[in-house]
Order: C-alpha cells, then sequence, then structure tokens
C-alpha cells in the first residue's frame, strides 16, 4: 500500500478528453457474505496523506461513513475498540470484530472504493454490492492502521467521527470534514494547512516574489473587503462568512 502522494490515475473518454481523476483508492478483500468463515485483506491501495488527513484519510472516513448505519450495533463497538487499540498502537490479536485480518488474499472476492475529482470537484465511488458493511469498515480501519504513524492519529479521529455521520456521504461530507471549505482538489491539498488556506483566501501566490508580504496581505485585504459587501456587489448572504475568512486569512498571515 503507497501511502505518499501516491500516483493518480485518469480515466479518459475516446476522445482523449479526462473523465475523472482517481485521487485515492482502496481495495478491501473480504469472504462472501455466506462464506462460514469470516476474513479480511488489503489489496493494493493507493491513499495519500499529504496535508494529513489528505486523500486517503478521506477516504477511508467516506468508506466508514459511507456503511456505518447498518453495522450491527454490537460490532460497531468492537470497531470503536478496534480503532483505539490501533490508534494506542496496541497489539491486536485476531479476530476482531468477528473477522480475521490477514495477508492471503486467496478465496477472497474484492471491494474497490475511489475518491475522484471531476473537474476538480470531489466525490466517492463506492464499490459494496458484494461484501457486508461491517467489512467494508473494517477493511478501512486497518488500511489506517498501516498508514504512516505520524498520520494514524488525526486520520483516526476523522474515522471516529464518520461512524457518527448522518446522511449521504456526498459533497456536504466532505466540505464538513474539510471544515466548511469548497470540497475541491485545491482543499483537499490545502486542508491542515492554515497558511495555505489564507493565501488562498486572499488569492496571494505564495510563489510569486513578494510572496505574502505584510503590504501584500493588507492590500489584497482591503481589496476583497470592499469587494464582498453587499453595498459594492457582494451577495448579501455570503457577506458574513466571506468577510470573516478574510479577516481570519489575514490574521493568519500577518502572525505567520
Amino acid at each position: 500500500m503507497r501511502a505518499g502522494l501516491g500516483k493518480v490515475r485518469r480515466q479518459r473518454a475516446p476522445n482523449g478528453t479526462v473523465v475523472h481523476v482517481i485521487v485515492a483508492e482502496l481495495e478491501i478483500y473480504h469472504s462472501r457474505p455466506i462464506a462460514p468463515t469470516r476474513r479480511i485483506a488489503l489489496g493494493n491501495c493507493v491513499l495519500p496523506v499529504d496535508s494529513v488527513p489528505g486523500a486517503g484519510g478521506m477516504l477511508l472516513a467516506g468508506v466508514v461513513a459511507h456503511v456505518a448505519s447498518d453495522v450491527e450495533a454490537d460490532l460497531r463497538e468492537g470497531l470503536v475498540r478496534l480503532i483505539d487499540d490501533l490508534d494506542a498502537g496496541r497489539r491486536c490479536p485476531q479476530p476482531r470484530v468477528k473477522h480475521r485480518f490477514q495477508t492471503d488474499q486467496v478465496g477472497l472476492i474484492r471491494s474497490t472504493h475511489r475518491l475522484v475529482s471531476n473537474d476538480d470537484d470531489l466525490s466517492f465511488e463506492f464499490d459494496d454490492e458484494l461484501g457486508r458493511p461491517v467489512q467494508q469498515a473494517l477493511g478501512a480501519i486497518y488500511a489506517a492502521g498501516a498508514l504512516p504513524n505520524e498520520a494514524q492519529p488525526e486520520i483516526f479521529d476523522a474515522i471516529r467521527n464518520a461512524l457518527l455521520w448522518v446522511g449521504d456521504v456526498d459533497a456536504r461530507f466532505i466540505t464538513e470534514v474539510m471544515g466548511g471549505r469548497k470540497a475541491s482538489m485545491a482543499d483537499l491539498m490545502s486542508w491542515n494547512d492554515p497558511v495555505v488556506w489564507a493565501l488562498e483566501v486572499l488569492g496571494i501566490d505564495a510563489g510569486a516574489s513578494d510572496g505574502a508580504s505584510k503590504r501584500v496581505v493588507q492590500r489584497r485585504f482591503r481589496t476583497l473587503l470592499r469587494d464582498a459587501h453587499p453595498d459594492h456587489g457582494g451577495i448579501t448572504d455570503e457577506a458574513a462568512q466571506r468577510i470573516a475568512d478574510l479577516t481570519e486569512a489575514r490574521r493568519i498571515l500577518l502572525a505567520s
């Protein structure tokens, strides 16, 4: 399993146009629902965690949120205990939550979940036709336990929250998980990096020669603050949030 930036895969239409980009992928191998033995294994997954939790962490949380409401109550308790054990680095004797986690994939069937970008908008593609909900959740949790140690605490927190999610796992889920910002590839890369977020809010190019100097920050803040005001054409319903974002962005950059 790869946990760095990973290699995104672009699926193309016959004319060569990019249809969508796969930014994270999770393969879970599991026994058939009617099989007498219950087993789980991981396949060849791409789970980038740059700017933790990254695309990989978001996909794992999305998988758990997608199936959580359909997992039996007693098994949900087992999932929470498993998350706590993995997060604490404790040994996890098998089986757990009535399933044995193994490396051997022989005799198991595969489910593949993806986080994709379509025209810069993120969305999930869940494959849960063949596996039980608890199997999908277990696969995501064990995948989180295989990620770099420094990324695990935040990703496990996201998974804990995902267990409580109510509703569809869609753009709203991504937006709320990402702190209220637009669910896009740009937001994904800057999530949990307040300086990057602040530069984007103020429209400042971090690579420019003058960078985020105090003078540039103040000038951009005043210009955008004026534009955001309803008296100057700003959208009334969005003005308060826009002004709050601009003010916070200025504070972050002037303090950095």
